[in-house]
């Protein structure tokens, strides 16, 4: 078996690195943040293909991570994965691109006995489990025979060199560029709003992905709903501060879909690490080198399908 050091500790990291140690590797973990700091605590961490590619590829990675987060939420209630119905808004019946990863994917034709809101013709629904993040993720952890390091990586060859491993797995997220000179991977920055439930259904999920100008979403949570949202490319600098007219904007779309949810409890922004394509191969200079990053906003959607894709990549 292989000596295996996991750069960053977000899903992708944690769910990579949790994979490896299934397949019988000796797994080490270096990571500059975890925590509250990363992006992962941030995501709506809901199933859904949102702002990812390659088409080709997608459909299987999140058709398996679907897969283990539903079987999680009958056998592993400590996780925080709930399944919620999702709601998704479209202009006609053509089935989505990632279709083949939710079996039960049906049309729905009635908005809850009204006409479809901001000119929908339909809808389309499905099964989603919702990760929770605050759960979630310190269940990865605790699933795991290696501890979380706290390093900061300049080089991914002269860390592999130094932890004398035998492959180093980069699943840095945005950080990845100054890693690898990466400029297809970019950061599109996303805000939410946190409130209590109000008047919303805590087992449904809506959302309007139609123009990422004006997206929305709802995500119920356990006793609480994240609201959102935008996807707004961005430069790394880019403060992660809510801003209060988009807090604004936001609750305004959510009224406009006739929905009522609570008192705000919290405000929340971050930088998804966006790329045409996921990343994901050996390196073509050095392939002990595994990249595993640009999962954009699907790294709950597609952990568990592309940490198996990796360790397919090692072997046994």
């Amino acid at each position: 078996m292989a000596e295996v050091v996991v750069i960053g500790a977000g899903v992708i990291g944690l769910s990579t690195a949790l994979a490896l140690e299934e397949a019988g590797h000796s797994v080490r973990i270096l990571a500059a943040e975890t925590g509250d700091a990363i992006v992962s605590s941030v995501a709506g961490a809901v199933w859904y293909p949102f702002k990812v590619g390659p088409v080709d590829k997608v459909p299987a990675w999140a058709g398996i991570t679907r897969d283990w987060l539903l079987n999680l939420s009958r056998t592993t209630p400590q996780a925080g994965v709930d399944v919620l119905t999702r709601i998704e808004l479209a202009d006609d019946d053509r089935r989505p691109w990632w279709a083949d990863a939710a079996p039960d994917l049906q049309v729905v034709h009635d908005y809850f006995g009204r006409p479809f809101p901001k000119g929908a013709k339909l809808a389309w629904k499905f099964s989603a489990p919702r990760a929770e993040p605050r759960y979630f993720l310190p269940w990865l952890q605790s699933q795991l025979k290696a501890k979380v390091q706290t390093a900061t990586v300049t080089s991914l060859d002269a860390t592999l060199a130094d932890q004398k491993a035998d492959f180093l797995i980069n699943c840095t997220g945005l950080k990845a560029r100054a890693l690898t000179g990466d400029r297809e991977l970019v950061g599109v920055f996303g805000q939410v709003v946190v409130t209590e439930p109000g008047e919303l259904d805590l087992g449904l999920c809506i959302g309007d992905e139609r123009d990422e100008h004006a997206m929305f979403y709802t995500i119920p949570r356990r006793g609480e709903v994240v609201v959102g949202g935008c996807a707004e490319p961005s430069p790394d600098t880019r403060p992660l501060t809510t801003s209060p007219s988009l807090t604004r904007s936001i609750l305004d779309r959510a009224a406009a879909l006739s929905l009522k949810p609570g008192p705000i409890i919290r405000e929340r922004a971050g930088l998804r690490p966006y790329r045409p394509a996921v990343r994901l191969e050996p390196d073509p200079a050095n392939p002990r080198i595994i990249h595993n990053y640009g999962h954009g906003g699907a790294g709950y959607t597609l952990c568990r399908g592309c940490a198996m894709a990796v360790a397919s990549l090692l072997g046994r």
